[in-house]
């Protein structure tokens, strides 16, 4: 068995650690869309593939046997690829978070995507909290009358994404409830735009919004291909055909 792990998330990093108590031949795998990664237990390779073609040609050249897709939720493109890579010869399983689901005290409006949640916004200056990270900003600046806060694990770049009325703090999670909600009435944040992205590291800006009574734009996730899917590492070595090692956080 040799493994590939598709990666750049905490459920990533959780499987990762099991793998090298485990012992088991992998590599793990991730975008290198932050300037400064985590450190990896495991062999770890940073950057794209090239499409399908280069995964193929990375999984046939480097004999991967076994592929477990663990990037975000909103990673389409790469577990389109995979799926397709993987064909019929490669093992793939798709490590997947649950999403969060609303309660009775939220008040979200889903929306299908990132330009819906655009649209959605009110007309009149807003003060928009874009949880989104950084790669779907830029489409924002097209209704420059709102202020934006933005919580990025790197620096923003010079222009920041053409936002014209923008604040941008550098932090990586996870986050606290207190912490959110000191970070949503310092800012006076009116509306806070969010993936479904699930897990409990960016949760808590849902729980402060509920207390603050905050509108939420909640972008459903993308439709993915079906593949076989895990949701906990115990799940990722009962399809290994391991038995999950002593001293590994479960939870997913």
């Amino acid at each position: 068995m040799r493994l590939l792990l598709l990666g750049g998330t905490l459920e990533a990093r959780t499987v990762a650690q099991a793998l090298a108590i485990s012992g088991i031949d992998a590599v793990y795998s991730t975008a290198g869309r932050t300037e400064v990664p985590l450190l990896q237990p495991l062999a770890h390779r940073i950057g794209g593939f090239g499409g399908v073609e280069g995964l193929r040609t990375y999984i046939d050249a480097h004999q991967i046997t076994h592929v477990i897709d663990a990037t975000h939720p909103f990673a389409a493109q790469m577990s389109q690829n995979a799926f397709v890579a993987c064909g019929a010869d490669i093992k793939l399983l798709r490590l997947e978070r649950a999403p969060w689901q609303e309660t009775a005290g939220d008040s979200w409006l889903h929306v299908p995507n990132v330009e819906a949640a655009l649209g959605a916004l009110p007309t009149y200056p807003a003060r928009v909290f874009l949880a989104i990270g950084k790669q779907n900003l830029t489409p924002f600046a097209q209704v420059p009358q709102h202020f934006y806060l933005l919580r990025l694990v790197d620096p923003a770049p010079e222009g920041v994404f053409g936002l014209q009325s923008v604040h941008a703090i550098i932090d990586r999670g996870p986050f606290d409830v207190a912490d959110d909600l000191a970070l949503l009435r310092d800012h006076q944040i009116s509306h806070i735009v969010a993936k479904n992205s699930g897990g409990t590291g960016a949760r808590a800006k849902l729980e402060a919004s509920q207390i603050l009574g905050l509108p939420v734009l909640m972008i459903d996730r993308p439709t993915l291909p079906q593949s076989a899917v895990a949701y906990s590492v115990t799940d990722v070595f009962a399809w290994l055909g391991h038995s999950t090692p002593i001293g590994t956080n479960l939870g997913v």
